[in-house]
């Protein structure tokens, strides 16, 4: 089995924080993952680094045209902009909700979870996050603790930039788990 049956889908906007949506990526094409970048539009969006602008990348597709089926799992980079302007998008929301209730690993770091929190989806699991984030979370119905990544189901959370590379080895892990079950 390899990791290039897999195909994950990203979804990002203006404010993304430059590391947690260009390392997972790089490191998930590294490894043979199809990765998509979706976003509300198909302009460049404009990344962050600790609130400075940062690199642009230009998103393949955008959230309307996204067809859940057609991925394994979705990852969402924090940001403070980012994930606060896409809780705002119901098309964006329906999507974090539709790939939970299908059992399809779902990914969110450091202030990504707000997504989370807005889609309904994490009532009693057990989370982290950015600190700022936590008590939305635990409003939500999480067990949010302080850990560099949680693993609860298909629900992958992690922290900061700082736990990138436990957040991107959880996803690789998941994938393969989901390709080893789809075999038997």
């Amino acid at each position: 089995m390899s990791l290039a049956e897999t195909h994950v889908l990203m979804i990002a906007t203006d404010g993304f924080e430059e590391s947690e949506l260009m390392k997972p990526r790089q490191a998930l094409l590294d490894a043979g993952v199809k990765v998509t970048l979706a976003s509300l539009k198909t302009d460049p969006i404009q990344g962050e680094v600790q609130g400075k602008p940062g690199a642009t990348i230009t998103p393949d597709i955008t959230v309307e045209d996204v067809d859940s089926d057609d991925y394994d799992a979705l990852v969402l980079p924090g940001g403070v902009g980012n994930p606060d302007k896409l809780r705002m998008d119901d098309t964006t929301v329906g999507l974090v909700q539709e790939f939970f209730d299908d059992g399809k690993t779902v990914a969110a770091i450091c202030h990504a979870p707000w997504l989370l929190v807005e889609a309904d989806v994490l009532d009693g699991k057990r989370a982290t996050g950015w600190p700022s984030v936590r008590t939305d979370m635990e409003n939500a119905g999480a067990d949010v603790v302080d850990e560099e990544v949680v693993v609860d189901g298909n629900l992958i959370t992690s922290r900061n930039p700082d736990d990138i590379p436990a957040f991107v080895d959880a996803i690789k892990q998941a994938l393969t788990q989901a390709l080893e079950t789809a075999d038997e």
